[in-house]
């Protein structure tokens, strides 16, 4: 099949082992931040943060979340050229949308007057949220859109990543309580470039057969 959408997809793996040495250029951070940004969300939601640790001393910070469990995945904090933390509103709100409503009105896709009749599409939100306002649930569905997405923008790129479920979710949300605003971090992503130790990247691409995972009907 001759398409650079396979050839992504194909290039793609999860990485083992990165180089510390390699770092993602300036230009490709700033095309990955405005890709998470344009991420598609249910309603344009948008219910999300996206924190991006590039210093040293950020990397370090996460590494020490690392402290009790999933040991294997504590390289990765260090040794990435960046870690992106995936946040979502644990109790997304009328009002939060209304942001998202009064953001649309600045860029032109609606008018003043159709205000109300955008912001009664929080309904939708209304039927996955809680009396107590948690709807946690809804937006982590969310997360994961802009999660893919960020997988085949990084293939596209060439940059090797590494999916991180495996997280102390406690920990990372007391370390970067600050910068995480009260939203609930439970997955992160390392980024970068392999090193040649790295055996996933030798290896060839295992999927399940096509007729066993589509039908057409």
């Amino acid at each position: 099949m001759n398409s650079p959408i396979i050839d992504d997809l194909t290039w793609r793996y999860t990485t083992k082992s990165y180089d510390p040495t390699k770092k993602i250029s300036a230009e490709n951070i700033a095309i990955i931040e405005e890709a998470l940004r344009l991420s598609a969300s249910s309603i344009n939601s948008q219910p999300w943060r996206f924190i991006i640790l590039e210093s040293d001393e950020a990397k370090q910070r996460f590494s020490n979340t690392f402290a009790n469990k999933f040991f294997p995945n504590k390289p990765h904090a260090t040794n990435a050229s960046h870690i992106i933390l995936f946040a979502h509103n644990t109790h997304y709100s009328k009002q939060d949308f209304e942001a998202v409503i009064n953001q649309n009105i600045l860029d032109g896709r609606l008018t003043e007057e159709k205000k109300d009749d955008a912001v009664s599409k929080f309904s939708f939100a209304d039927l996955y949220t809680e009396p107590n306002g948690y709807n946690a649930n809804w937006t982590k569905a969310q997360l994961y859109l802009a999660f893919g997405n960020m997988l085949h923008v990084l293939a596209r790129l060439k940059i090797d990543s590494t999916p991180l479920e495996g997280i102390d979710v406690q920990l990372v949300e007391k370390e970067f309580s600050q910068e995480l605003e009260g939203f609930s971090c439970p997955v992160a992503l390392a980024i970068g470039y392999h090193d040649e130790s790295d055996f996933n990247a030798k290896l060839p691409k295992s999927r399940l057969p096509a007729e066993k995972v589509i039908k057409k009907i």
